[in-house]
C-alpha cells in the first residue's frame, strides 16, 4: 500500500471534525483476557469524510489496549496505547514516552510520533469504559457508536 501523507493543517482539520456513528449497529466491545479487535465506521456530521474507530484489547497482557481514530481508511489521526513505551524518531528528538501514551499525526511522520497523555485527557486510567469515552471526546466523536459491554469490558 502506498504511503498517504497529509499536511499538518489537513490532519488537524480532520481531527477536529465532528464525527458521528454511521448507523445503529450494536458493537460488542472486546473483553480483556479473551482479547479482540473491532473497527467501527464513523462519518463526519456533514457526511463528507469517513472515519474509523479501532478498539483492540490484548489476549495475554490484559493491560494492553489500543484506541485509534483513522481517516481516509489508512491515516491514523490519534492512537492511545497501553502496552509498551514508545521511542520517537531521532528527527523528533528520539525521546521515550511511557505507558500510556498518545500518538498524534505529525506531518512527514504519520503516527510515529507520541506524547505523554495530556493532563485531563483521561478521567480514570483504571476504567476502560471511561478511557474509551474520554478518547472519543478527544477525537470529537459526538454521537457514540452503540456499544454492548461484556462482563470484562
Amino acid at each position: 500500500m502506498a504511503e498517504i501523507n497529509l499536511t499538518q493543517e489537513e490532519a488537524d482539520t480532520l481531527h477536529a471534525m465532528e464525527k458521528v456513528r454511521v448507523d445503529n449497529t450494536e458493537w460488542d466491545l472486546p473483553d480483556f483476557g479473551s482479547g479482540g479487535y473491532i473497527s467501527v465506521p464513523l462519518i463526519s456530521s456533514d457526511k463528507k469524510e469517513n472515519f474509523i474507530l479501532d478498539i483492540r484489547r490484548g489476549r495475554i497482557d490484559i493491560k494492553k489496549q489500543t484506541y485509534q481514530n483513522r481517516a481516509r481508511e489508512a491515516i491514523v489521526l490519534a492512537r492511545l496505547d497501553f502496552g509498551a513505551p514508545h521511542r520517537n524518531p531521532p528527527e523528533l528528538g528520539g525521546n521515550e514516552v511511557g505507558v500510556p501514551h498518545l500518538h498524534i499525526y505529525k506531518e512527514g511522520f504519520g503516527s510515529k510520533y507520541a506524547i505523554d497523555i495530556p493532563k485531563g485527557l483521561l478521567s480514570d486510567l483504571n476504567d476502560p469504559w471511561k478511557i474509551l469515552n474520554d478518547f472519543m471526546k478527544y477525537c470529537n466523536i459526538t454521537q457514540s457508536p452503540n456499544f454492548r459491554r461484556g462482563l470484562f469490558s
